[in-house]
């Protein structure tokens, strides 16, 4: 292109940006982890280093550092450490939308102008002169889609527009316009100064060449000094990520307002700095001669010149687009989506949500039938990724319509153990899900054992009472009433959290059980410490005003667990439960957890009802938390119970524990094989004595005065 009085009008070739998968992964840590829906600017550091390659320009490259940390701190901005040869470091700014609509209605226009007044400002301050790597400022625009790991994305390089336009009076090769003594002192000089860490990253420079053909590289801010030596050749150099021969590269522009703005010189001798195997090529570095007119206004601080340098992509302005879910692991994909929802609810309703006690958190489900299935479901989508199944049963064919981690495949030749069809189903589901299968019988009082099956019964008992002490919580989903017996007894003397569902025709019911009778002794921390993860650690183990205990699932009963299988008609077999009431049930289960982890006195909480005048717990960021939940689906309808802990318990008063923690295996043994030993233990016995006793007495009883009274 020729200027009017006929010079070639200097052109630039522009910058290309080169983004490292790492620093989308990055962005979407921070985006879900730290930064949530506030779309404020974020400071970034890209990285270009002089050409190296006479076919290939280097690019402004984006890495994972390029982002700040997704730590707590408080700083935003990247550290970023100085001094690599390899690469200069330029300040640079993110707008990252909330929504592809924002990112595509964004004031380009303004973004762009707004950071080249930051390049002009730091021009005036002198700023450019201390840190000149601000000369190449630069700025991206993105939208993140986190739900199909797609971004969209737009850089802009600003540069200041010199107007009228820089005439190119010389541009050659740098071999070319040297002597043989300047060019080897050049190139000596050069390379110790990038080989220094203080000067290796320094973009601008300035090369001084005496009449001893001595080099020297010095730093912008020497300018007057250089000034003040006659007869020494002056070049404003700079690192040069453009390999073509003809055009120097896109830092040269702003370079040029510079020298323009602040010295007023007119003719610029300018030095391209390129390398070759890392040593300066003088071969592939160009040196030029360029005519710059002071633009009107410029003299005027409060102007600021305008600007282009929004990218080009294949030659159109368009935004560019990348999608990283072919590329990414798919289980690390699935993490990321899994993560996604509870992520969102922190940012919009829960700021107080612990994903990493929920993430770390050990649950053992005891029955993988109905509610096992739904409650296993559920807890995955609450974060929960350690999940034990504990089961003894095979999936029978009327089984996958109702209980939803089978198939008709896992009903085949007898059908496959439940524990191991759950676990295998759940990691089809979620990959990332450390899910375990016990194939085990729970043994029931109630239900006698012959001599030659005890050893296995009592290793059962065993292996059971080291799950339970090994996992968090435990949940109790089995069909019968005595196979939550032993369960709630061992719960109840390591102090675990413990969930029970029941499941009538059209009813059912959700319970917490209350902390154990001694978890307020002294080895209570020791106790916690052995049922809590760490990051659990909020949970309260004391009771905060020495009120009742809440009771468990087996408190309101005045008899104890008996054999309820044995001849049993078909109906009676089977669990006969209209099909919508297990997922109910199920799905209150899992946030009764959720709100106990949550609240400030966790196990101890007191139990809330509907509508209570408990200001503590109305303000609870998930609600009230009740201790029993009764519904009813033949009249839509749901109530908050609360019950105490009864002295008479036959799983978790102090009698019952304290017999547990003296005898041992030897008690649940007695208690399996003798029914009636429970209520004598615990005084159930002697209390049915008593009220058919008074019930005697009421019927044997006359009154007088009733004339119309005949004994029949």
């Amino acid at each position: 292109m020729e200027g009017s009085s006929g010079k070639s009008i200097l052109q630039f070739a522009p910058f290309q940006s080169s983004v490292d998968e790492g620093f989308w992964h990055r962005l979407s840590s921070l985006k879900l982890n730290k930064f949530g829906i506030d779309d404020s600017p974020i400071p970034i550091t890209g990285f270009y280093a002089p050409c190296s390659h006479s076919q290939v320009s280097n690019h402004l490259t984006l890495l994972a550092e390029s982002l700040p940390s997704d730590s707590s701190e408080e700083s935003v901005v990247p550290e970023i450490s100085r001094g690599n040869r390899n690469r200069c470091s330029v300040p640079g700014i993110l707008y990252n939308t909330n929504t592809v609509e924002r990112f595509h209605g964004l004031d380009k226009q303004g973004l762009l102008k707004a950071e080249a007044q930051k390049i002009w400002e730091d021009i005036h301050n002198g700023r450019a002169l201390e840190d000149s790597s601000v000369l190449s400022r630069f700025l991206l625009i993105s939208f993140a889609d986190l739900k199909k790991w797609s971004f969209h994305y737009w850089f802009a390089f600003p540069a200041l527009v010199l107007d009228p336009p820089a005439t190119l009076v010389d541009l050659r090769p740098a071999s070319q316009c040297f002597s043989l003594e300047e060019a080897e002192s050049l190139s000596a000089a050069f390379n110790e100064w990038r080989n220094s860490s203080l000067t290796a990253d320094v973009p601008f420079f300035l090369v001084q060449i005496d009449t001893n053909s001595h080099s020297t590289i010095k730093h912008l801010k020497d300018w007057e000094t250089c000034q003040s030596a006659d007869g020494h050749k002056l070049l404003f150099g700079f690192y040069d990520p453009c390999h073509l021969p003809n055009n120097p590269g896109w830092p040269l522009r702003n370079f040029l307002a510079l020298i323009c703005s602040r010295w007023d010189i007119k003719s610029v001798h300018f030095l391209c700095y390129r390398e070759n195997r890392g040593f300066a090529d003088l071969g592939l570095s160009l040196v030029g001669e360029a005519l710059i007119t002071v633009p009107q206004g410029w003299r005027d601080h409060p102007y600021v010149p305008n600007a282009v340098g929004w990218e080009l992509n294949k030659g159109r302005k368009i935004p560019r687009g990348i999608s990283l879910a072919k590329s990414m692991d798919p289980t690390r994909l699935a993490i990321s989506a899994a993560d996604l929802n509870l992520k969102l609810m922190r940012w919009r309703a829960l700021p107080s949500l612990n994903l990493n006690s929920l993430s770390s958190l050990k649950c053992l489900l005891l029955g993988a039938g109905t509610l096992g299935c739904q409650v296993a479901r559920t807890l995955m989508a609450w974060g929960v990724r350690r999940i034990t199944l504990v089961d003894n049963g095979r999936v029978a064919m009327s089984n996958p319509l109702r209980q939803s981690l089978y198939t008709l495949d896992d009903c085949l030749n007898g059908g496959e153990f439940k524990a191991t069809a759950s676990v295998n189903s759940l990691k089809r589901i979620f990959p990332a899900v450390e899910a375990r299968g016990v194939v085990m019988a729970i043994p029931m009082p109630g239900h006698p054992v012959p001599s030659q099956e005890e050893q296995t019964v009592l290793n059962d008992c065993r292996s059971l009472h080291d799950l339970i002490d090994s996992h968090d919580v435990v949940f109790l989903l089995t069909d019968t009433r005595e196979s939550r017996w032993l369960p709630s007894l061992l719960c109840a003397n390591t102090n675990k959290i413990t969930i029970t569902a029941a499941l009538g025709f059209d009813s059912f019911l959700v319970m917490r059980h209350g902390a154990g009778p001694f978890s307020s002794s002294h080895d209570s921390k020791a106790e916690a410490a052995n049922s809590l993860s760490a990051d659990m650690s909020n949970l309260g183990l004391t009771d905060r005003d020495g009120g009742k205990r809440l009771g468990c699932y087996f408190c309101n009963d005045v008899v104890a667990p008996i054999d309820s299988t044995s001849n049993r008609t078909l109906d009676q077999q089977c669990t006969v439960t209209r099909p919508g009431l297990a997922p109910i049930a199920s799905a209150l289960a899992v946030e009764l957890l959720v709100g106990i982890l949550h609240h400030p006195h966790g196990i101890f909480a007191e139990g809330d009802v509907l509508n209570s005048s408990n200001s503590e717990s109305s303000e609870q960021p998930l609600g009230i938390l009740p201790h029993q939940i009764r519904g009813s689906l033949a009249q839509f309808s749901q109530m908050t119970l609360v019950g105490h802990s009864s002295d008479s318990c036959t799983a978790c008063c102090s009698t019952v524990v304290s017999e547990y923690r003296k005898r041992g295996m030897e008690f649940i043994l007695q208690a399996i094989n003798h029914p009636t030993y429970l209520e004598d233990l615990t005084g159930l016995t002697e209390l049915m004595k008593s009220a058919s006793s008074f019930e005697l007495d009421w019927d044997n009883g006359t009154d007088e005065d009733d004339d119309d009274c005949v004994d029949v």
